[in-house]
């Protein structure tokens, strides 16, 4: 029978997180992805223009397209008369060149018309009989026209390895006439769920059950900050079963184990990496949160996280996003803050480093913690705000930085 063993010693938390991050490698597997699905994802590669953007002198106004020249010396009482010998809407082309003396009715965005040099805004003239326009101000040559290779010339690099995606990213790429492209593979992290009382949402509970939580707000985290969760089922509470689901999970790149990682006797993640590969470090000086396990079992990193929901979803932003958002190649995660006052008192445990959720009410942080187990805890805060090893007591109306969810 196994006996109980508790945590004697703990590590601080930015120990455990570098760690961590040291023992994680970047993907560096690639794929095609359509253009359509590249949103958030990090590019594997160079990309450079083989067009000019845009790919025409093109207007940049309602209006007519002028020599400049013919409009020198125009005025309200004094307009200069120009003889208009076409209309060129959006998409298309002129189909001649204009000469001293004429100009051509043109859209925003439409192709100008050779011998063209500006263009008037239609505010400011008047179009009289069938082919008559009086110009009412001076334009210079290039006013108002979007030159071709403005925004991109041939053979300029548009992006780099390394950059992630976003929308005006793809925007560029769109503009370049790209279909697909290179990025990164997402990291496959195989989600592990442990305990004989866990029960997936949708069967009945029977005494002593309860539903998983865990494998689904885990999921969510990892698919928002650049992983691909793998779900596993459920694994039993002994050593042989749970060493065979930690075996058959290594094969994804990163293992999350919720539950397990405890003192009671029937806690045996510390068993199946001691038996299968290596623990880097049991317990973290922090609350919620302490019983965190990490190692790696056949060259996978294995990080195993408290049962409680609370507890895991505080250490899944603490330790997995930073660990996932390096697999995945994207930037450090950076949640935004807000200063505000502490509502009441909190007293915390020195020697640990607190994580206090709170919602915001009436521009005040209200503690919203209720215990480790609660996923409510979280579920209905807007953020959280961390208390020092060395402080064991905020007072009410002391200002407080709370990073919201």
């Amino acid at each position: 029978m196994t006996t109980m063993r508790p945590i004697r010693e703990t590590i601080p938390l930015d120990e455990a997180i570098a760690i961590l991050t040291d023992a994680i490698a970047a993907i560096d597997r690639v794929e095609m992805v359509p253009l359509t699905e590249a949103g958030g994802r990090v590019i594997a590669e160079s990309v450079s223009a083989a067009i000019d953007v845009p790919p025409f002198d093109r207007a940049a106004m309602d209006g007519y397209a002028v020599i400049a020249e013919d409009t020198f010396g125009a005025g309200r009482y004094e307009p200069r008369v120009l003889e208009c010998v076409e209309t060129v809407y959006t998409g298309q082309l002129p189909t001649r060149r204009i000469a001293r003396g004429e100009c051509v009715e043109i859209a925003t965005g439409a192709p100008l018309p050779e011998g063209a040099d500006a263009v008037v805004m239609v505010e400011e003239t008047l179009k009289s009989g069938s082919s008559e326009v009086q110009i009412f101000t001076p334009v210079y040559p290039r006013q108002h026209v979007g030159r071709r290779g403005a925004d991109i010339t041939a053979g300029q690099s548009i992006l780099a390895p390394g950059e992630v995606l976003n929308p005006s990213r793809i925007g560029a790429l769109a503009a370049i006439g790209t279909v697909e492209v290179r990025v990164y593979e997402r990291p496959r992290v195989a989600i592990l769920s442990t305990g004989n009382e866990i029960v997936a949402p949708g069967h009945p509970l029977r005494p002593g059950q309860i539903y998983d939580i865990n494998r689904f707000t885990l999921a969510s985290v990892i698919g928002a900050h650049g992983g691909v969760p793998l779900e596993q089922q459920t694994a039993p509470d002994n050593l042989d079963d749970l060493t065979a689901a930690v075996l058959h999970a290594v094969s994804a790149d990163l293992v999350v184990f919720s539950g397990g990682s405890s003192v009671g006797e029937r806690d045996l993640i510390m068993d199946v990496l001691q038996r299968s590969g290596e623990v880097l470090f049991h317990g973290i000086a922090v609350k919620p949160g302490k019983p965190t396990v990490f190692g790696r079992v056949s060259g996978r990193p294995v990080l195993g996280m408290p049962g409680y929901p609370t507890s895991c979803l505080s250490n899944a932003y603490m330790l997995l996003v930073p660990a996932l958002r390096r697999m995945a190649r994207l930037p450090p995660y950076r949640p935004e803050a807000v200063k505000l006052p502490l509502s009441r008192r909190i007293v915390s445990t020195t020697g640990r480093r607190q994580f206090y959720t709170v919602r915001i009410v009436d521009a005040t942080a209200v503690p919203a913690f209720k215990a480790s187990g609660d996923i409510t805890s979280m579920s209905q805060a807007d953020g959280y705000i961390e208390i020092s090893e060395q402080t064991d007591i905020v007072e009410a109306g002391e200002l407080v930085e709370v990073k919201l969810f």
